[in-house]
């Protein structure tokens, strides 16, 4: 299996780096260009396989209105800036088509669409358009609270639909189950994201790359009391390890180094299971 021209034999790292002041982990945000640069490739010299740009947060619960424009300058002065010094895929964070189209002709190689092209309803055209791969995560206002798999299952299945109708072929899609986007007050958001975490191989119905987005989230926050993003490291990697022994194919993440070492212990002895 395959994404973006990376070889999924073994689960690969997405390197996670926001030029949004606003995003919930200050420890990602760079917004001068000596630091974009020096970060993006200590993420490649540590083992990142792909680099996640976001110019604006997408965390449901952190207001984040910014203007369309200054997405834009932000995402074009990141991969204008970045393109010049790493050679492997770059993706675009983003919900809205002008800022993945300005990305893609400033370098940018993928498109992450947390509304999984059910947002703006230009983005399907972009990807189709530009040729690049997709990243689809479920999105969909939740019908059956007790059963968090299925919707997510459900969600996905409306996001690829929309994908098959527009002519976006299957190689090019990565699936995201969208840990921490989907809260629910009942069940806890924190329960909701750890049953589909358990579950994950469920997805494998799909036949298609799953990433899911662990790193520092508030739901590691819930479960271990830690409720500065700076102190979820050591859950996150306990979190990535059970999401990649059941199935995660690549892992987006502040923390490349710590989290490649997660992957291949869970990997290795993945092999072993009887």
């Amino acid at each position: 299996m395959k994404f973006a021209g990376i070889n999924l034999a073994t689960p690969k790292i997405m390197g996670v780096i926001n030029v949004s002041p606003e995003s919930f982990f200050k420890g990602s945000v760079k917004q001068k260009e000596e630091d974009l640069i020096e970060t993006a490739l200590k993420m490649v010299e540590e083992g990142a396989s792909f680099i996640d740009i976001g110019a604006k947060s997408t965390a449901p619960y952190l207001e984040t209105q910014i203007s369309v424009e200054e997405e834009t300058k932000r995402a074009v002065w990141a991969l204008k800036t970045l393109r010049a010094h790493i050679n492997i895929p770059i993706s675009i964070d983003t919900t809205n088509a002008r800022v993945a189209e300005a990305a893609i002709k400033a370098g940018a190689d993928i498109i992450n669409d947390v509304t999984g092209f059910k947002g703006d309803p230009r983005m399907v055209e972009v990807a189709k358009e530009y040729g690049v791969p997709v990243i689809l995560c479920a999105h969909r206002e939740v019908k059956d609270f007790t059963d968090p798999v299925h919707e997510v299952i459900t969600a996905l299945q409306e996001s690829l639909q929309i994908a098959h109708e527009n002519g976006i072929e299957k190689d090019k899609i990565a699936i995201d189950p969208a840990i921490g986007f989907l809260r629910p007050k009942w069940p806890p958001w924190y329960e909701w994201d750890s049953k589909i975490i358990a579950n994950l191989n469920l997805l494998k119905i799909f036949g298609l790359p799953i990433l899911v987005g662990i790193s520092r989230k508030s739901f590691i926050g819930a479960i271990t009391g830690r409720r500065d993003p700076m102190e979820r490291l050591a859950g996150s990697l306990g979190a990535t390890a059970i999401a990649v022994w059941n199935g995660a194919n690549i892992i987006r993440t502040h923390d490349v180094k710590e989290t490649l070492d997660a992957i291949k212990i869970a990997h290795f002895i993945k092999r072993f299971r009887e």
